[in-house]
Order: C-alpha cells, then structure tokens, then sequence
C-alpha cells in the first residue's frame, strides 16, 4: 500500500499505519487487566500518555524498517559484480560485463545503494572514457550517502526530544491538578476527616504528574538506545560500501595511453 523510501530510508506514512497497529494492539494487551499498575498509568492518566504511547511506537517502527532495510542492503554486498578473473581490468569496453552481473543479481541497481554508486561512477566511464574521474565520482556518492542517512534520522530525532517534553507536560497537567484541588480541600473542608478524604482526589494529579513523566524519560531512552544500534550499524554499512568499490571497481581500473599522457 506504500511506496517504498530510497536506500534505507523509511516511508513515514507505512511507519505511522505500523505506529497506530502496534499502539492500538498494546492498549487492546491492557483490557483485560484494568487495574494493573501499567494498564492503569497508561489508562487513568488523562491524554497524554495516549500520545506517548502513539510516538513511541511509530519510532520503534521506523526502526523496525530501518533494520530490515539494512540488512537487504547489505546482501548486496556479498555480490561480487566484477569477474574475479585477476587478469581483467575494468575499462570503458568491459564496463558492460559488470553491468550485465549486476542486473543478473538484483532486479534495478537503483535499489541498493552499492550497485547504484557503482553504476553511477561506471556511466562516466562509459560514456567519457576517462578512468580518472571514477574514483572522484564515488567518492562524491559516498559523502552525498552519507548526508542522506543523516537526514534520515530526523524524524527520530524529533521523536527523540518530543517524547519527554510530553511527559513534561504531563507532570505540569498533574501538578496543576493537585495545586488546584488542594486548594479546593483547603476552602471546603471543616474538619481533619473531610481533609483525609478530599486529599485522595489530589493524589490523583500527581500520579499524573510523576507517572507521565516515567513514561516519557523510558521511551525515550529505548528509543535513544535501538536508534543509536541501528545507526552505528548502517554507518559501518557506508565504510563497508566504500571499501567494497575501492576493492572491486578503483583496483580493477587502468589508465588509459592519452590519460597517463595528460597525468
């Protein structure tokens, strides 16, 4: 039903469909056990643990995606697209043997991030003839992959700093609840009994208060923690694409007669 992000990144609109399952899935686990300690923060504690819950979610299945994505990306590469061959040389006229490989191991090169920056760099070749710019031209796709992994944890991010300043909000909600109705018992009340009874209301707001702000502050290291996980992991996955072409593509060029003449 959605159209699938580039590379690693996520489409937001199939994380948010994930996000809205999976917290409609954990509050449905609540309803049999209403008065659990969990069912009962997450249930009797106003609105806002309902989006704390919502966000929470919706960036474990960003991450979720995230993960799967990478590990299809780094199949790619235990592909080996160049003849191993140790007498060929990667030249404007063998150019289409590795693309020929390439097609017969993934149905579109434009799908995986190794074989779309080989791609990339080989039509220069192809077309130009010249071997010198192959190693610039990857170069350049790896820094340009880079930023765009950067930008795809942004979203997270968000999340990251959101989740908490809800809690915060939660706990100003209760503590506005219990101020007020404090001052309610205050005025109202006549005697230490009716002061007693009264007090279980403004119990009440601060359990809001403290309890949204656990909810928030845990969330979001969870989701600090897994997203640190998964982006250490496709950083590794870039170094391990750049050595993959320095290896299979940049070893296997040679200069031609007139580029070694203008070197």
């Amino acid at each position: 039903m959605f159209r699938g992000a580039r590379f690693t990144r996520v489409n937001s609109w199939c994380a948010l469909f994930l996000g809205v399952v999976m917290t409609a899935g954990f509050y449905l686990l609540l309803l049999p056990v209403p008065d659990n300690v969990i069912a009962a923060s997450f249930t009797q504690r106003g609105e806002i643990p309902y989006f704390i819950a919502l966000f929470s979610f919706w960036s474990l299945a960003i991450l979720w995606l995230k993960w799967k994505k990478l590990r299809l990306q780094q199949q790619a590469l235990k592909r080996i697209v160049v003849p191993e061959d140790p007498e060929f040389v990667l030249t404007p006229q063998s150019v289409d043997d590795v693309y020929h490989r390439m097609y017969e191991s993934v149905d579109d090169v434009r799908h995986f991030l190794v074989f779309n920056r080989i791609a990339t760099a080989l039509s220069n070749l192809r077309n130009l003839g010249r071997v010198t710019d192959v190693a610039e031209i990857l170069q350049s796709q790896a820094e340009s992959d880079e930023s765009s992994m950067e930008t795809s944890y942004s979203l997270l991010q968000g999340f990251v700093w959101a989740i908490p300043v809800l809690g915060f909000i939660g706990t100003v909600e209760g503590l506005s609840i219990a101020i007020s109705g404090f001052g309610n018992v205050l005025g109202a009340a006549s005697d230490f009994s009716q002061v007693k009874e009264s007090l279980k209301g403004v119990t009440g707001g601060l359990s809001i208060a403290f309890e949204t702000t656990m909810q928030g502050l845990v969330a979001a290291l969870v989701i600090q923690l897994t997203l640190t996980a998964i982006k250490k992991s496709e950083e590794e996955f870039l170094d391990a694409c750049s050595e993959y072409c320095s290896k299979h593509i940049v070893g296997r060029l040679r200069l031609m007669p007139f580029e070694a003449t203008i070197e």
